[in-house]
């Protein structure tokens, strides 16, 4: 798959099927939209081409969703895209002035003149230009002057596709990591660098990564315990760990901290990335009264980590 990180840089394939969207978690809604552009490009000896942005236009139009977490990194997006089928990816800047680009202007510009659509497949309710004024209608009655085909995409599949966007994210803020993935149609993951920590659970027994996400844009899910996956480069097999998110409130309640403990692995990953697989919420987070009984607690979620992997 060819990337091109703004409109100018990018060369116009043979006979691009083009869609615009977010695509962000790129989930089995999203794939199904891809299948159809790979059907209709593969039809007619074309190319899928994908025209997306970064950051996400609500974080740049709305103050209000300033925070508004991502599924996705962009490369996490680019490498699910490439596996849905997509040959050309235009990740464009999304800034105030872009935004501002009437939707005539940005059938011209955009469409036309920068990406040489062929055929455009995009939802029915698709709405795009200042104001959102440009519709499916405007596309319909624009399409024949600029000589490219317009191919909706049905209610049911945009709004599956809304839904689960909305779904997932729920899922995740409430630990149903499960449901996440039935929606995604994968194990929810997210990246961190190993950093020094306050090496509490060395003391324990259980010595933890200390992770920095490095995106902060990347959505966190719910504070607590977790059995996942850990993966890194050069690493021969994934290693079970258990994850805890969380303010350690047995010791200070201080700030969110994100740590994994590898049930079989001892040695020093200090600067390393780690990839965490979300696998099962397993509990809250709790406070103990002595760290005895944490340590047992640990112990536990060890032995229930094991039994999700055996099962």
């Amino acid at each position: 798959m060819k990337i091109y990180h703004q409109l100018s840089d990018y060369v116009k394939p043979q006979c691009p099927v083009v869609t615009v969207g977010t695509f962000d978690g790129v989930h089995i809604g999203h794939r199904k939209i891809l299948e159809r552009l790979r059907q209709a490009a593969d039809s007619m000896g074309g190319s899928v081409v994908v025209l997306t942005f970064h950051p996400h236009p609500r974080k740049v139009i709305s103050g209000r969703d300033s925070d508004f977490e991502m599924l996705n990194t962009p490369y996490e997006k680019a490498a699910l895209l490439e596996a849905a089928g997509v040959d050309v990816l235009v990740i464009q800047p999304f800034t105030l002035e872009f935004s501002r680009i009437e939707y005539d202007t940005f059938v011209r510009r955009v469409l036309i003149e920068a990406l040489g659509v062929h055929t455009l497949v995009i939802g029915y309710d698709h709405q795009f230009g200042y104001g959102r004024k440009g519709g499916m209608e405007a596309l319909r009655r624009m399409a024949p002057m600029w000589g490219f085909g317009v191919e909706e995409i049905p209610k049911q599949d945009i709004e599956q596709v809304a839904i689960s966007s909305t779904r997932i994210r729920r899922a995740l803020h409430s630990g149903e990591v499960e449901m996440a993935a039935s929606l995604l149609g994968y194990s929810y993951s997210f990246e961190g660098t190993v950093v020094e920590g306050r090496r509490l659970g060395r003391t324990l027994g259980f010595p933890t990564a200390n992770l920095r996400v490095d995106d902060p844009d990347k959505l966190v899910p719910m504070n607590g315990v977790y059995a996942v996956l850990v993966e890194w480069e050069g690493m021969q097999a994934a290693q079970i760990g258990a994850l805890n998110i969380g303010n350690r409130p047995t010791f200070d309640n201080g700030d969110r901290t994100i740590e994994v403990h590898l049930l079989d692995f001892s040695g020093d990953l200090y600067g390393k990335v780690l990839r965490i697989r979300l696998a099962k919420f397993l509990r809250a987070e709790m406070k103990f009264g002595t760290v005895e009984q944490l340590a047992e607690q640990l112990r536990i979620d060890c032995d229930h980590c094991r039994n999700c992997f055996a099962n």
